[in-house]
């Protein structure tokens, strides 16, 4: 297939609007889980909003790249039973088009996500990761804006801590309010009072608290303790020195395709196990490989629907994802212990079989595949245990 004739571009436009519509919803999803995550640490810095946006921007090839092979199997998978479903498969292949013309413009979307895969996991999500880290990391270390949230631990540097147990709309009256601070000389002292007002000046850079009603316990280095009740108390916050980020590429996940084959095969130093680097190799691509293996299950399972279910059908193939997902993190994980290749080539064969051996039995009995068979099987065992204990005779009061 060089030129789409009009029924490719009928059935890749088909697909594009659910594959679409799942890529968007799940990925929404999980930044919203991932942000959701970050609320309390952005709502307590002056620039949390412009924070908030480049977090999204990180963190969306990420989850671009991971809701890929998933999207295009449900995008495909919709497509191919609604056509089922209407016959419009049937009238296709009876006009002489095979199941194998039929899933042709399938495979090169598949290609074409292929290449989009590799440069996102290969090249942007690496300098995205950092990026998402430099973020949170300027976020933490970024000025406090006086703002304090309901039993929200707050630190301006590592030897201050300030948390209330309830504030006002505005976060700048508090009640219940507990304070940690060790100084220079090692004296730690923790402050306690029925509440306290935030005074900020003008620019802002200076932050001050005015408790009333609490106790001050400090202790020396010596082991010495000294307890002061007051009424009234100025309080200045101290402002936290930034830490220096570490460099990108100590985490496996901030190397590009090409840094991890460098490295994995000697040609460059590195600070990871070759073995580590190699699965981290070896997973991207295999993440990548498999984009255009889908098509050979998802028309298989997309037109044996009818007869297993659409239901057990996806959910056979989400399975099959899962679980390749799942071996690809097991296999990097004992990457230093097993071979890489051994650990991460294994699975990605296992899968492509499993693609090629479903496609193989639907091109000569279409609507036939051997994971349908096996649910096929599966439900006539459950129906049977259920007619037996339908019938089974209740026992004697």
């Amino acid at each position: 297939m060089i030129f789409p004739n009009t029924l490719d571009r009928y059935l890749l436009r088909r697909t594009l609007a659910p594959m679409s519509a799942v890529l968007i919803s799940t990925m929404v999803a999980f930044l919203m889980e991932r942000l959701m995550r970050s609320f309390d640490l952005l709502s307590q810095t002056t620039e949390g909003l412009r924070y908030l946006a480049e977090l999204l921007v990180n963190l969306t090839p990420h989850y671009v790249g991971l809701t890929l092979p998933g999207g295009f199997f449900i995008g495909l998978f919709v497509v191919v039973n609604g056509l089922n479903k209407s016959s419009e498969i049937d009238a296709i292949l009876a006009s002489g088009t095979s199941l194998t013309r039929f899933t042709a413009p399938f495979v090169a979307m598949g290609v074409l996500l292929m290449v989009l895969s590799v440069i996102l996991f290969g090249f942007v999500q690496p300098y995205s990761r950092y990026a998402y880290h430099a973020v949170l990391h300027a976020a933490e270390n970024a000025g406090w804006n006086g703002d304090v949230r309901p039993k929200a631990l707050l630190s301006a540097g590592s030897d201050f801590f300030l948390t209330a147990d309830r504030t006002d709309a505005s976060g700048r009256y508090l009640q219940q309010v507990f304070i940690r601070r060790i100084d220079p000389n090692g004296r730690e002292d923790i402050l306690t009072a029925v509440s306290a007002v935030v005074h900020k000046n003008p620019a802002d850079s200076q932050i001050a608290l005015e408790l009333t009603n609490g106790r001050q316990i400090s202790t020396v280095a010596g082991a010495q303790s000294y307890v002061v009740n007051f009424s009234r108390l100025m309080f200045d916050v101290p402002s936290g020195d930034a830490g220096l980020l570490r460099l990108r590429g100590e985490d496996v996940s901030e190397l590009t395709l090409i840094e991890l084959a460098r490295q994995g095969f000697g040609l460059e130093p590195a600070a990871l196990p070759r073995e580590t680097l190699l699965a981290a190799l070896y997973a991207r691509l295999a993440r990548a490989l498999i984009l255009p293996l889908l098509p050979l299950i998802a028309v298989p399972f997309g037109l044996s629907a009818k007869r297993a279910g659409s239901g057990a059908a996806v959910a056979a193939g989400g399975v099959l994802l899962f679980a390749f997902e799942i071996l690809m993190v097991l296999g990097q994980a004992t990457a230093p212990r097993v071979t890489a290749l051994v650990a991460i080539a294994l699975p990605a064969a296992i899968f492509a079989a499993i693609c090629i051996a479903t496609f193989g039995v639907s091109q000569r009995r279409p609507g036939e595949n051997p994971v349908s068979w096996f649910i096929e099987q599966v439900a006539a065992v459950a129906q049977a245990v259920i007619k037996t204990v339908r019938r089974r005779p209740a026992l004697p009061g």
